[in-house]
């Protein structure tokens, strides 16, 4: 089988020669030889030195994403038995597997797809037009490695509608991958129960990047009240209750978030102590600060203010404004859990920002801890977008 050969202007691929996976339309000198979008060519460097294979779309300005550095390789069903076994092999160190993200699209050398695993079921997210032709081949063969290890899957639903799809010459797409079954799926995680709904909720049903962080507030609740924005569907805010918290409101603007957050809440034998508020988050702390109300804790887990470079500026604003009201509403002490889950803010404009906070309102922070996501979503260094998730702790103290 003969293979277009991509090559590189002389000086380009720096990301990619680096350890990344994407090569950019304005770094490709010349593409030599028959294909179609989604295809797999070889990418060759300027003068002819291999670099590896990958598929190529032209309707992305991401024209190629790398599949493997061997220029040999196949890609066929041995290739992906390898990646997928190698992914779970990997989440079987480092995560609880009863629910986790198994393949994190490029930080598990598979881009453009992405599989959470919620306790049996499986959601699929297909982002780019190339991976998107093996994903059923992908799915069955997971399938098969996770059952050798007992974990029997009941069904499989792909939700890969997000934008990205049509930046790749896409439709959006929601459906099963075989069989129908009913999608709300019951998990555990850190000793609270969920349902996620894999068919209508958020991304892929539910966020498995903040585990651990979700965790490590469960030690500053015991006794404490606590107000938890941007819920969604309850998670900070039952972690909160189960770690033995006086009282909990969670807030989010979404209805449907906010109804299941309540049903979550009853399934977690919490309906009492912790209640849930559908509210604007940016009004709504204005309001609290007028009534006076002051809170021990306070975690804030917004969506991403921004998805593009040319939107960080209003972002930062966002950033500033929601934690500079939260740290109004903390009593002297008080503990602040505050993060970012876009990848265009990063780790220093983050910290300057909550700096630039704390200083207009004269609070003091203490940094309790540093995090970043859950090692199901592991970080490939030279791929920053799998870099996303910057997470603080601050005990928030008044200027002394």
């Amino acid at each position: 089988m003969s293979y277009a050969v991509v090559t590189l202007k002389k000086g380009e691929g720096r990301l990619l020669k680096s350890g990344g996976m994407w090569i950019f339309d304005n770094e490709i000198a010349s593409v030599l030889g028959s294909f179609e979008n989604g295809d797999i060519v070889l990418v060759h460097d300027f003068d002819g030195y291999p670099l590896g294979r990958g598929y190529i779309n032209q309707n992305s300005k991401i024209r190629v994403r790398m599949l493997t550095r061997d220029i040999h390789q196949e890609i066929d069903e041995a290739f992906f038995r390898k990646r997928l076994t190698d992914a779970w092999e990997y989440r079987k160190k480092v995560v609880d597997t009863s629910s986790c993200r198994v393949v994190f699209g490029e930080a598990d050398f598979l881009p453009g797809i992405v599989i959470d695993k919620f306790a049996d079921v499986l959601s699929v997210q297909s982002l780019a037009l190339g991976i998107d032709r093996y994903k059923e081949e992908i799915v069955r063969i997971l399938k098969e490695i996770l059952a050798k290890d007992g974990n029997f899957i009941r069904g499989v639903y792909e939700r890969s509608d997000a934008k990205e799809r049509e930046k790749e010459g896409m439709e959006k797409i929601k459906r099963f991958i075989g069989e129908p079954f009913d999608t709300l799926v019951e998990i555990e995680e850190n000793g609270v129960k969920y349902q996620v709904d894999v068919k209508d909720g958020q991304k892929t049903g539910f966020f498995l990047d903040q585990k651990y962080n979700r965790l490590a507030i469960q030690k500053l609740c015991r006794d404490a009240k606590v107000l938890d924005c941007f819920t969604h569907t309850g998670s900070f805010a039952l972690n909160a209750g189960i770690a033995g918290a006086n009282s909990v409101l969670g807030v989010d603007a979404s209805e449907l978030g906010v109804a299941q957050a309540r049903e979550n809440a009853k399934l977690n034998g919490l309906e009492n102590k912790v209640q849930f508020l559908c509210a604007d988050v940016f009004e709504l702390l204005p309001d609290l600060e007028k009534k006076g109300e002051l809170f021990d804790v306070i975690v804030l887990d917004p969506p991403a203010f921004t998805k593009s470079r040319s939107s960080v500026k209003n972002a930062v604003k966002g950033y500033r404004e929601i934690n500079l009201r939260a740290m109004k509403l903390l009593k002297d002490g008080g503990y602040l859990a505050t993060c970012s889950c876009s990848h265009f803010m990063t780790y220093e404009l983050f910290t300057q920002t909550l700096g630039q906070a704390a200083r207009n309102v004269h609070k003091r922070l203490r940094q309790v801890e540093y995090r970043t996501q859950a090692p199901d979503h592991p970080i490939l260094w030279a791929a920053e977008e799998s870099y996303y998730l910057k997470f603080y702790i601050f005990q928030v103290c008044n200027d002394r």
